[in-house]
């Protein structure tokens, strides 16, 4: 309790809004998805990540890699395997029943429409052949299907089947609470077992539900009995609420009587407590990983520079962060997420300082910043201009015994360069790198480069840093007492 305080005192309206709102979808997933198989796993994979976070918590390494990888594989068992069921709960329905609507009561509602159409056929001797797909795929088994896409009512289903139509011999693909497709072909069986008082409809209707999970239901044009398909057994069906616990059993549900309602009102309200408890308590597991601390440095990145200024120099080149968030998001933070920006659009020439506020750094969504070091950066900006220097060799030890220096010139004399106004006002000449006298014996040159200093300074185009030192030596009579020159000094 004394940990948890300090954190709610500190959430914001965004926290309470992410986890309302994601409460809310997972509530809506349970609505949706609730009494299909995929449900089921989905339940499985709940619990797989409960186990993982308690191995995190423990400490076990092997425990936490092994169920992190089969949960990923359930993941995928669930969008490969159940995509059929999947579709049929997200398609069949309109985008306000999906957000907002209970398609129990949808379900249940086509289940006893379906019922009803099928037990008017039965009483008018018209023959009919419907398909209630499982989780299998019945693209290749369902063939030359009229694409129709009716809602699911008694009418719909008599028309569909009546004499006059022209696909009433066909048998129609029911999906959710409409009527996908009408006219489908499908594949008889080959048993050679069956009474001969079956005929087409019923070798087809066998046929499907012997190569997928499909359910079918058949009604005798001869007899008008109802028989259903499933799993390569026929049966007969004898009344209608016989028909409906079958149905129900292939769409992954129950018929909900009024009596129930109550109840039913009492597990949605649950469902939507756990679903606010399970998401507020994933927040606070990122939350309290606020206390972990990670240090980075970043450089800082200037925005906006007006093209007719340069940076002199700036008092760092990077800074350094001090982050705080969860301890698995941390780990996997990488520097490139995080920058150090500083606006220079309005800056003139000169110096300026800038204080670092958490405005300057742009940082990924659960991590919080605690500390920059240093606070403030010192940057100088100034106008670039062109000056032409004056070139001076800059020699260095001590001439050879007997050896005199008589001349020496640069070529060239003098190198424009490009720099700051402020800097190049203190600049007056441009040295070359040193040249050692020791090895003077005889008249020469020598290329050497001109050493920029300071190193904001550039030189301008057309402008070399390489100079040729032309110099022209004497040797000096030994006489006693003499004293040997030395190098001129800068």
């Amino acid at each position: 309790m004394e940990q948890l305080l300090p954190v709610l005192s500190s959430m914001r309206w965004q926290d309470v809004l992410d986890i309302l709102l994601n409460s809310y979808i997972l509530f809506r997933l349970y609505v949706l998805f609730r009494g299909t198989n995929a449900f089921r796993v989905l339940i499985g994979i709940v619990v797989l990540l409960i186990f993982e976070r308690l191995a995190i918590y423990l400490g076990l390494i092997v425990a936490t890699w092994a169920i992190r990888g089969i949960t990923a594989v359930a993941a995928l068992i669930i969008i490969v395997v159940f995509r059929n069921e999947i579709r049929s709960v997200l398609q069949a329905r309109n985008l306000r029943s999906i957000l907002w609507g209970f398609p129990r009561e949808e379900t249940r509602a086509s289940v006893e429409a379906v019922v009803d159409g099928i037990q008017g056929l039965a009483g008018n001797r018209v023959g009919a052949l419907l398909v209630f797909p499982g989780r299998e795929d019945l693209d290749e088994l369902f063939t030359s299907g009229i694409s129709w896409n009716g809602l699911v009512s008694r009418e719909m289903i008599l028309s569909v089947f009546w004499h006059g139509n022209p696909v009433h011999d066909g048998a129609a693909l029911v999906r959710g609470n409409r009527i996908e497709e009408v006219g489908g072909i499908l594949p008889l069986t080959g048993r050679k077992d069956l009474s001969s008082e079956y005929g087409t409809r019923h070798r087809a209707a066998l046929g499907l539900s012997e190569r997928s999970d499909a359910l079918v239901v058949v009604v005798s044009e001869e007899r008008g009995s109802v028989s259903v398909a499933k799993g390569g057994e026929l049966r007969t069906v004898e009344d209608e609420d016989a028909l409906s616990r079958i149905l129900h059993e292939q769409l992954g549900t129950r018929p909900d009587p009024p009596r129930l309602s109550r109840r039913r009102t009492l597990e949605l309200s649950a469902a939507a407590v756990i679903s606010v408890v399970l998401i507020a308590g994933v927040w606070f597991s990122f939350t309290r990983g606020r206390d972990t601390l990670v240090t980075m440095e970043i450089p800082v990145e200037y925005r906006n520079r007006n093209p007719e200024m340069e940076i002199v120099n700036t008092s760092v080149d990077a800074v350094r962060l001090t982050l705080s968030g969860s301890g698995p998001l941390l780990k996997t933070i990488r520097p490139e997420q995080v920058k150090v920006n500083l606006d220079l659009g309005k800056v003139e020439s000169g110096r300026r300082t800038f204080n670092l506020t958490s405005e300057n750094i742009q940082l990924p969504a659960g991590v919080y910043l605690k500390k920059i070091e240093p606070q403030a950066v010192e940057v100088h900006l100034d106008a670039p201009v062109e000056k032409t220097l004056p070139v001076q060799v800059d020699w260095s030890g001590r001439l050879p015994e007997g050896v005199r220096l008589v001349q020496s010139s640069p070529d060239p004399e003098t190198i424009r360069v490009v720099g700051s106004k402020g800097v190049l006002e203190r600049v007056s000449t441009l040295y070359t790198e040193k040249v050692p006298l020791d090895g003077l014996g005889a008249s020469g040159e020598v290329t050497v480069n001109v050493v920029l200093a300071p190193p904001s300074l550039k030189v301008a185009p057309g402008s070399t840093t390489q100079v040729k030192v032309r110099y022209t030596v004497d040797r000096e009579r030994a006489e006693e007492g003499v004293e040997k020159r030395e190098a001129p000094e800068r």
